[in-house]
């Protein structure tokens, strides 16, 4: 990575433009306008270069792009209202109907709900495969197969994938690859530079961190980012706000600050819960015990701010009294932010939307946020004796 002090602060921040302005203005303007017709027609064939309708192309939001694409090392990067419109327009930007698509088991539900239920109706096929055994990756590629996505680690139980293995895969069998980075940001891991060709992430996340904006971000190299703004992102037009980007640049500057810190704690309330008696399974990358452990140590830096815990009762009431007498972690859902949260599965056992199979209702996802980790943890422990 370029120097990340850099990145954060200055890149892409062109002050004497703007008066000197130490912060970046907000540029909250839809339009733009032009001195005659011969230069309107000239700047509209470079409409993700230039002022010329917010829609494309917009120059607060234009530094932040300049920072997401440094930051990941990707030549460049669009900026969604969501990460799954990111993860949307990512998908859709290399499939069309008769292709296949490999997907690794237990993505984002919504990132699921694409592959497997929307874009089926025009014709493209997903595979679900063990994304901790590059075999079954392989194994589960055919002809057709245009694209693997990937999710290391997902969210919930943390399962990683060999990225550069996989990327060797698909190059040389031609097929693009896209990781949703949001676990990680490109802090902790850069699949870019391991041979992944796109990465997304829920820019709602660790990179905006104060649970105050909604986006998404998609990186790659100059073409395929060109050939997503003329196809997908303008035709779509699920773009960020000004407003939500001159947010995200704000929080950028202490994006290390807060994943350091969140991480930290988050590992050692993870070790700390594996001794209580009430919890059966700790699940964090980092743990000596997770079967992945290698792996997370050679292409992660660290773990971020999230862990899941199995209860060791299976009884849904036991899990609603752990959360409800929780008092420093908020129920809430998403993660990122300065706060903490706890998001207990069972949420889901009733919703059209979320309701799966694949995860047991005793599982509780933690994410740690900036609070004091043993007020935190006298909060957990209080809460998980409820239930012993």
């Amino acid at each position: 990575m370029d120097d990340l002090s850099y990145i954060l602060n200055q890149l892409g921040e062109h002050r004497e433009d703007y008066l000197n302005a130490v912060a970046p203005p907000l540029f909250q303007s839809s339009n733009f306008a032009f001195p005659d017709v011969a230069t309107m027609r000239t700047e509209l064939q470079r409409e993700l270069e230039v002022p010329f309708y917010t829609r494309g192309y917009n120059p607060t939001v234009a530094i932040l792009r300049s920072k997401l694409a440094a930051l990941d090392g990707a030549e460049d990067a669009l900026v969604f209202s969501s990460g799954t419109a990111a993860i949307a327009a990512a998908i859709m930007s290399v499939v069309k109907a008769g292709d296949h698509v490999v997907c690794v088991q237990k993505p984002y539900s919504w990132t699921n709900k694409l592959l497997n239920k929307y874009l089926v109706q025009y014709g493209v096929t997903t595979t679900m495969a063990d994304g901790t055994d590059t075999a079954q990756i392989s194994a589960a590629i055919n002809e057709q197969t245009k694209l693997i996505y990937l999710e290391s680690p997902n969210s919930i139980t943390f399962e990683l994938q060999d990225l550069e293995a996989v990327a060797r895969l698909a190059k040389e069998k031609g097929i693009t690859t896209i990781c949703d980075n949001s676990y990680c940001t490109p802090l902790l891991q850069q699949p870019i530079r391991m041979g992944i060709d796109m990465t997304v992430q829920s820019a709602t996340k660790y990179l905006n961190g104060h649970s105050d904006v909604v986006a998404g971000v998609v990186c790659g190299s100059k073409e395929r980012i060109m050939r997503m703004f003329n196809a997908e992102f303008m035709t779509l037009g699920a773009i960020i706000s000004p407003h939500d980007a001159w947010m995200m640049l704000r929080g950028l500057r202490t994006l290390p600050l807060r994943m350091e810190r969140s991480a930290a704690s988050a590992f050692e309330l993870a070790k700390r819960l594996e001794g209580h008696p009430a919890v059966a399974t700790v699940y964090h990358p980092f743990l000596p015990g997770h079967p992945q452990h290698e792996l997370a140590k050679r292409q992660m830096k660290s773990g971020s701010g999230l862990l899941s815990i199995a209860l060791k009762s299976e009884r849904v009431e036991d899990t609603e009294t752990f959360c409800n007498n929780l008092h420093h972690f908020l129920l809430a859902t998403s993660w990122g932010g300065y706060e903490s949260l706890v998001y207990p599965l069972c949420v889901l056992s009733e919703s059209p939307n979320y309701a799966s199979p694949v995860l047991r209702l005793n599982l509780v996802r933690l994410y740690v946020g900036l609070e004091d980790v043993d007020a935190l943890w006298e909060d957990l422990k209080a809460a998980l004796d409820k239930i012993a």
